[in-house]
């Protein structure tokens, strides 16, 4: 098990690695993630599995003709901007390397089985996170995610065609959602909750209510040496407020709150800025905490503009409510996951997935492999060798729970 797992880590690991910065730049619909879908078709096809793409963009690799109750694993392929190596693919190499896992224990399953692979889980070349199970799941409308925009002002309708795929075929897809019996993503620990009870693995018991909130704060562009400070209407003042407003309410709230994208226009150093438009990402362990985040923050940046004479302009981007994974579900991936030492541990996590977007649909399940410095969405975010392959060995043992007699 562990050289075929090493091996598919080997060929994967350049794909869309930023030389200078050693994080990975791999976005959807690029050509980093054409490499990595043909990555994929590839090593599934080795194993014996028929891949097929449908029309959001996600990848599916069946063991068996597809039908309903499949157990479906997976995650995705695209990262942040110089990003981790383990987030995502993680999933994606660990559940193709489980399923020939299976082969070599002679399993043969009595329902199907899937890897998956969804696309624009990060979000971070159109804005919206998990696009492809939220465009699978009904979740965003087809018409919304085709007009999103990357930073260069190009659609997702048009760099899906320019890939090669038919945008035609956006939006939900209730058969294929319907063939799905039970979803369990694999994901690098985001955080460092395994370090300490001393596993390997562990699994989710839910997902922090978070989202995304665009701020633009429009001011006048001025010179900077001769504008006076009286005269100026200077957008990054209010900005500057609304990031220390994020901190404080965050650390009122028992939640975090982060501005990690700016926009500068013009952009100069010489020049007073005409506009900064601001990204807010509020995450919280309920609805009414993240709620009164959002509120505080908004309100100082609302208090801030108009102090300064700024227009400000609020929008939410992305929403995603407190996910509470199946208990009977979960109870069974962590005991089978743990196999004759005890169930593994069971732990929330304030990061999104793919599997909280499919919860509202199916059963979903997941399990975390242990991050010894907890880093991660960083070039050094990393997971121990044999803590990979250990999480290989619970999810072949959790799929053939799940997908057995």
């Amino acid at each position: 098990m562990s050289d075929g797992f090493d091996r598919l880590w080997a060929d994967l690991e350049p794909i869309g690695r930023h030389p200078g910065t050693g994080g990975y730049r791999r976005y959807t619909f690029g050509a980093a993630d054409a490499e990595l879908r043909s990555w994929f078709a590839g090593a599934a096809a080795s194993r014996g599995l028929d891949v097929e793409t449908d029309g959001n963009g996600n990848m599916w690799a069946w063991w068996g003709a597809p039908g309903p109750g499949a157990v479906v694993t997976g995650s995705h392929l695209d990262s942040v901007p110089d990003g981790g190596a383990f987030d995502g693919p993680l999933g994606v190499v660990s559940a193709l390397e489980a399923v020939a896992e299976l082969r070599r224990r002679g399993f043969a399953p009595a329902r199907p089985v899937a890897v998956a692979v969804f696309a624009e889980e990060e979000g971070a070349r159109f804005g919206v996170p998990c696009l492809g199970s939220r465009l699978l799941t009904g979740a965003v409308a087809p018409e919304r995610a085709a007009a999103l925009t990357d930073a260069d002002g190009v659609t997702w309708a048009e760099a899906m065609a320019g890939a090669g795929f038919d945008p035609a075929g956006l939006g939900p897809d209730p058969e294929r959602a319907g063939r799905i019996g039970a979803f369990v993503e694999l994901h690098v620990e985001q955080g460092r909750a395994l370090a300490d009870t001393g596993d390997a693995v562990g699994a989710a018991r839910s997902i922090w209510p978070h989202g995304r909130w665009r701020l633009e704060f429009t001011g006048r562009a001025d010179h900077a040496g001769t504008t006076r400070l009286a005269d100026r209407r200077d957008p990054m003042l209010p900005f500057a407020r609304t990031v220390l407003a994020a901190r404080s309410c965050a650390a009122r709230n028992g939640a975090v709150a982060t501005v990690g994208r700016v926009r500068v226009e013009p952009n100069g150093t010489n020049a007073v800025p005409s506009r900064v438009t601001a990204w807010l990402d509020a995450r919280a362990p309920g609805a009414a905490e993240l709620d009164a985040v959002v509120a505080g923050v908004t309100a100082e940046a609302r208090a801030a503009a108009a102090e300064h004479g700024v227009r400000l302009a609020e929008a939410q981007e992305s929403d995603s409510p407190l996910v509470e994974f199946s208990a009977e579900l979960r109870d069974r991936v962590a005991a089978a996951a743990g196999g004759a030492r005890g169930p593994v541990p069971v732990l929330p996590t304030g990061a999104g997935h793919d599997a909280g977007v499919l919860a509202s649909v199916v059963p979903t399940a997941m399990l975390f492999v242990r991050n010894p410095t907890g880093v991660s969405h960083a070039p050094e975010e990393h997971a121990e060798r044999a803590d990979c392959h250990a999480g290989v060995t619970a999810l072949a043992d959790v799929l053939q729970d799940l997908a057995g007699e």
